[in-house]
C-alpha cells in the first residue's frame, strides 16, 4: 500500500498534468490502478514510479501514468436526451444558418460519444433532405491508448451492446472477425486529436456545439472554472454546450444560460 506522503506527491502530480483530483483515502485505488505498470517498468513501489516522473521527462511513462488512472467509462447515447436535443433541436436551428456546423466531444475515451454524435448527424440528414450545412466533429482525450481505439473503430461484443440499439448497430456497422467496425460514412465525419483539458484550446478553432460530459466531476473547482471560460472562448454567442446530467456549471461560469426543453436541458453560449 502506498503510504501517505507518496500518495500526496503522487496526487499532486496528477492534478498538475492533467487536473484530476483524488480526494482522500484513495491509496488503494492508486496502487491497484497503477499495480500493472509497476511490474511493467521495473518498480518495486509508488515510490519508486514517482522518482523515475521527477527525474526523467520521458513523456511515454508519463502517459502510461495518466492512462492507468483516468477512468474511460463510456457507453452509445448515454443518457440519450442530448442526442435527442441534438437531432430534434440544435441541428435544424444551426442548419437554417447555411453554414459548416463544427462539433467538439471533448473527453472522448474510446469514440462511442463522438460516433454517436456522428450517427444522430446521419439520421437528421436522411429524415429531413437535402441539407445545406456539412457537419464535421472533433473528439480529443489526453489518453493516447484510447483514442488510437477510437480511431480503430473496432468494439467487442460487450462493449456494443450498452446503449446501441439492433436497428443502429445493424445500420451503422460492419461484423468483422473480432467484433463490430463503425462504417466509413460515421467515421469520416470524425476527427480524433490528443488534448489536454488543463492546455490552450485556442489552436482548435471556434464551435457550433460543444459536448463535455461527466469529466469534470473529477476536477477542483478552479480547474472547472478554467476548463468552462476555455470552452466558452472557442464558441460564438448562441452556441450549444452538453454536460453531465449531474455536473452544474453557474457556479463555475456566467458564459452560459441554461435552456429546458421536453427533452431536457443544454447550455447556450451568452
Amino acid at each position: 500500500m502506498i503510504d501517505a506522503q507518496d500518495y500526496a506527491e503522487f496526487s499532486r502530480f496528477l492534478s498538475d498534468c492533467c487536473g484530476l483530483v483524488l480526494g482522500e483515502n484513495r491509496q488503494y485505488l492508486v496502487s491497484s490502478r497503477l499495480s500493472r505498470l509497476l511490474d511493467e517498468f521495473s518498480f518495486a513501489k509508488v515510490e519508486d514510479l514517482l522518482k523515475a516522473l521527477r527525474r526523467s521527462a520521458n513523456p511515454t511513462l508519463k502517459s502510461r501514468v495518466i492512462d492507468a488512472m483516468t477512468t474511460n467509462e463510456t457507453s452509445w447515447f448515454r443518457d440519450n436526451y442530448p442526442f435527442d436535443i441534438l437531432r430534434q433541436i440544435v441541428l435544424p436551428e444551426l442548419a437554417a444558418k447555411q453554414k459548416p456546423i463544427r462539433i467538439w466531444s471533448a473527453a472522448c475515451s474510446s469514440g462511442q460519444e463522438p460516433y454517436s454524435i456522428s450517427m444522430i448527424v446521419a439520421e437528421w440528414e436522411g429524415s429531413y433532405p437535402p441539407k445545406t450545412a456539412s457537419v464535421s466533429i472533433l473528439a480529443t482525450d489526453l489518453s493516447e491508448s484510447v483514442l488510437a481505439d477510437a480511431r480503430a473503430g473496432v468494439y467487442d461484443g460487450l462493449s456494443i451492446v450498452r446503449g446501441l440499439s439492433p436497428e443502429r448497430r445493424q445500420r451503422f456497422f460492419e461484423s468483422i472477425e473480432n467484433g463490430h467496425r463503425i462504417k466509413p460514412e460515421i467515421q469520416r465525419r470524425v476527427r480524433f486529436q490528443k488534448l489536454n483539458l488543463m492546455e490552450s484550446y485556442a489552436t482548435l478553432g471556434k464551435f457550433d456545439i460543444v459536448f463535455c460530459r461527466n469529466v469534470l466531476i473529477y476536477f477542483s473547482a478552479e480547474t472547472k472554472r478554467r476548463i468552462f471560460d476555455g470552452i466558452a472562448r472557442q464558441m460564438d454567442p448562441g452556441g450549444y454546450l452538453f454536460v453531465g446530467a449531474s455536473e452544474a456549471v453557474g457556479s463555475y461560469t456566467e458564459a452560459f444560460e441554461i435552456l429546458r426543453t421536453p427533452q431536457g436541458s443544454m447550455l447556450r453560449r451568452r
